[in-house]
């Protein structure tokens, strides 16, 4: 595979940066609100110590290592053979992306992240991972970037795990997709859609399924899949278009 390489508005080149160094020691360093998420560090990056870097909403929204990479298994297998570029949508400081690179499965992984620092970490984190050559790494608003420079990739398959407005889930026993911030459901089907009907959507583990089955096209099954840690239901993926079963 060629190098990956960055794509900032209409130009796309390499730059060298120092990431803006968001990696704790200690707990004594880490903001009250996020220190739960400190004592699972090595739940979210086996290499923690190696530098990983997080912003500190990362540490809530980034998917857990072991999780992601079950997660790439899964789409690399159920994708048809045709698929073989995977975009993710909300790359934040790397999970997922780094585990699709991993996987060797894809000839292509594009990342895309809004924020530009987040992105740097990814950037950093995929390093560390021996992978940040192999993902083309794309600034901006996935809901802008995927229809106007994506649109109908026939070979490709979407992944996005969306912010979903915090941690008040929990609260909910059964969570409106509506209500995600800051786009809901349906403004993310509909422009994620437009670059491929292969869309899988990284939810919370109590998210309303009759909202994601009015998604569905009328006669198909549409795959939910629950992903767990340490027993517990994380999250869950839905699996629109094309797939075949889950290994």
């Amino acid at each position: 595979m060629e190098e990956g390489y960055e794509i900032y508005g209409d130009e796309a080149y390499e730059e060298e940066y120092e990431p803006v160094a968001w990696h704790y020691d200690s707990i004594d360093e880490v903001p009250y609100n996020i220190r739960k998420y400190f004592h699972q560090r090595y739940n979210l990056f086996e290499k923690y110590d190696d530098g990983i870097l997080l912003t500190d909403d990362a540490w809530f929204g980034v998917t857990p290592e072991n999780v992601a990479k079950i997660i790439a298994t899964h789409v690399g297998k159920a994708a048809g053979s045709e698929k073989t570029t995977i975009i993710d949508a909300f790359a934040g400081v790397g999970g997922n992306a780094i585990a699709f690179a991993l996987s060797g499965r894809w000839e292509r992984v594009f990342a895309i992240e809004k924020d530009p620092e987040t992105l740097k970490c990814a950037k950093h984190n995929a390093e560390i991972y021996g992978v940040a050559n192999k993902i083309w790494w794309i600034q901006g608003d996935c809901l802008e970037i995927i229809p106007k420079r994506f649109p109908g990739m026939k070979e490709a398959v979407v992944f996005a795990s969306p912010p979903w407005g915090g941690v008040s889930y929990r609260h909910q026993p059964v969570f409106d997709l509506e209500i995600m911030q800051p786009y809901g459901l349906k403004e993310l089907y509909r422009a994620l859609t437009k670059a491929s009907k292969d869309l899988v959507l990284y939810l919370p583990r109590t998210s309303d399924l009759n909202q994601i089955a009015k998604y569905a096209p009328d006669g198909v099954k549409t795959m939910v899949a629950h992903y767990c840690l340490r027993g517990a239901s994380k999250a869950l993926c839905v699996y629109y278009g094309d797939f075949g079963s889950i290994p």
